[in-house]
C-alpha cells in the first residue's frame, strides 16, 4: 500500500510539473509575441519599403534623416559625399544597403570604386559583420551595389570599447577611386536601412542615460534660462554672432516609432522566471520521490 501511495504521489507531482511547465512556456511565448519592443522597425514603412527623402546631405551636420525601412534616393555628382542619418535602438541589428546607378559607359573613362561607411552617434566608424562595403564597378557596369551588416547595438559598453550604442547612425556613400576625368558625372543613389531584433541573448546589464543623438549633451532649458538671466548684453551679442556664423545645426534622426527603449526590459526576465519556477517544481518533485511514507513500523514508539 505504501508503494502504491508513493507511486500515485509521484505521478501527480510529475504531472503537475509538466502542466506547470507547459503553461509557463506558453505564457513566455505569448509575452514575447504580444510585447513588441518600442524600438521595433516592423511598422508599415518597413513592410512596404516606403519611399523616403529624395536628397542627401553633404556632411555629418547636414545628413538627411530617414527611418528604418525607408528607401532614400538622391541625385548627385560623382565625387560627392552623400550622408544620411537613421535611428538604431539597442538590441537591433541594422543592415545598410546602397545602390548607385552609374553614368553611361560611353561617358566614363575607366572603373570606379565606391564605398559605404557607417558611423555611430559619436562619429566612430563601425565595422561590418559581413557585406560588400567597398566594390569596384567596371567601366561598362550599369550600377554597383553595396551592403554593410552592423553588429548588434548594445545598451551599454565600456568607455574604451568601440561597440555600437543606441542613437543616430550616419551612412556615408562616396567614390574612393576613379579616373580624374570622371569627376562630376551625374549618378543616382539609393540607400535603405533595415533593422531586426536580436533578442534577449544579446542584452547587457546597463543602459545609457540618453541615446547618442545630436544635442544629447546640450544644457537643459532650465540651465539655459539661468544662463540667459545672468548674461550681460555683451555676452548676448557674442552668442548671436556665433549663431549667425555657423547656421548649420547637426541633424538628429527621428527616434524609433515607439520611442527609444528604456533598456531595463528584455525577454531574459521571462526566461529567468520560467527557469526559477521550473527549478522549484523539480525540487518539490524530488522531495516527493524521496521522503518515503513516514515513520517505519518496525521502530518502537518513543524511540
Amino acid at each position: 500500500m505504501r508503494a502504491i501511495g508513493v507511486g500515485v504521489l509521484t505521478r501527480r507531482a510529475l504531472t503537475s510539473c509538466v502542466v506547470a511547465g507547459a503553461a509557463l512556456f506558453g505564457a513566455a511565448g505569448w509575452a514575447a509575441a504580444d510585447s513588441p519592443s518600442p524600438s521595433s522597425s516592423t511598422g508599415s514603412d518597413a513592410r512596404s519599403g516606403a519611399e523616403g527623402p529624395t536628397e542627401a546631405g553633404t556632411s555629418f551636420r547636414t545628413a538627411t534623416a530617414i527611418k528604418p525601412g525607408q528607401r532614400a534616393t538622391a541625385s548627385a555628382s560623382t565625387g560627392d559625399y552623400l550622408y544620411w542619418v537613421v535611428p538604431v535602438d539597442q538590441g537591433q541589428r541594422a543592415t545598410v544597403t546602397a545602390k548607385v546607378t552609374l553614368p553611361k559607359a560611353a561617358a566614363r573613362h575607366g572603373s570606379a570604386t565606391w564605398q559605404l561607411d557607417v558611423y555611430d552617434g559619436l562619429r566612430r566608424r563601425q565595422a561590418c559583420r559581413y557585406g560588400a562595403q567597398t566594390k569596384a564597378a567596371a567601366q561598362d557596369a550599369d550600377s554597383v551595389e553595396l551592403s554593410c551588416a552592423l553588429r548588434t547595438v548594445r545598451g551599454w559598453a565600456e568607455p574604451w570599447a568601440n561597440d555600437p550604442l543606441p542613437g543616430s547612425y550616419y551612412v556615408r556613400l562616396t567614390v574612393v577611386d576613379l579616373p580624374q576625368a570622371d569627376l562630376g558625372l551625374p549618378v543616382h543613389a539609393e540607400v535603405r536601412t533595415d533593422t531586426a531584433e536580436a533578442g534577449g541573448a544579446q542584452a547587457v546589464d546597463g543602459s545609457l542615460a540618453a541615446p547618442l543623438v545630436p544635442g544629447a549633451g546640450a544644457a537643459t532649458p532650465q540651465a539655459d534660462a539661468t544662463a540667459q538671466d545672468d548674461a550681460t548684453p555683451q555676452d548676448e551679442e557674442t552668442a548671436t554672432d556665433e549663431a549667425s556664423a555657423s547656421p548649420d545645426q547637426p541633424t538628429a534622426a527621428a527616434g524609433p516609432d515607439g520611442g527609444w527603449s528604456s533598456g531595463w526590459w528584455s525577454d531574459r526576465w521571462v526566461w529567468t522566471a520560467v527557469g526559477g519556477l521550473l527549478a522549484a517544481l523539480a525540487g518539490i518533485g524530488g522531495y516527493t520521490l524521496t521522503r518515503g511514507s513516514g515513520r517505519p513500523s518496525r521502530v518502537p514508539p518513543g524511540a
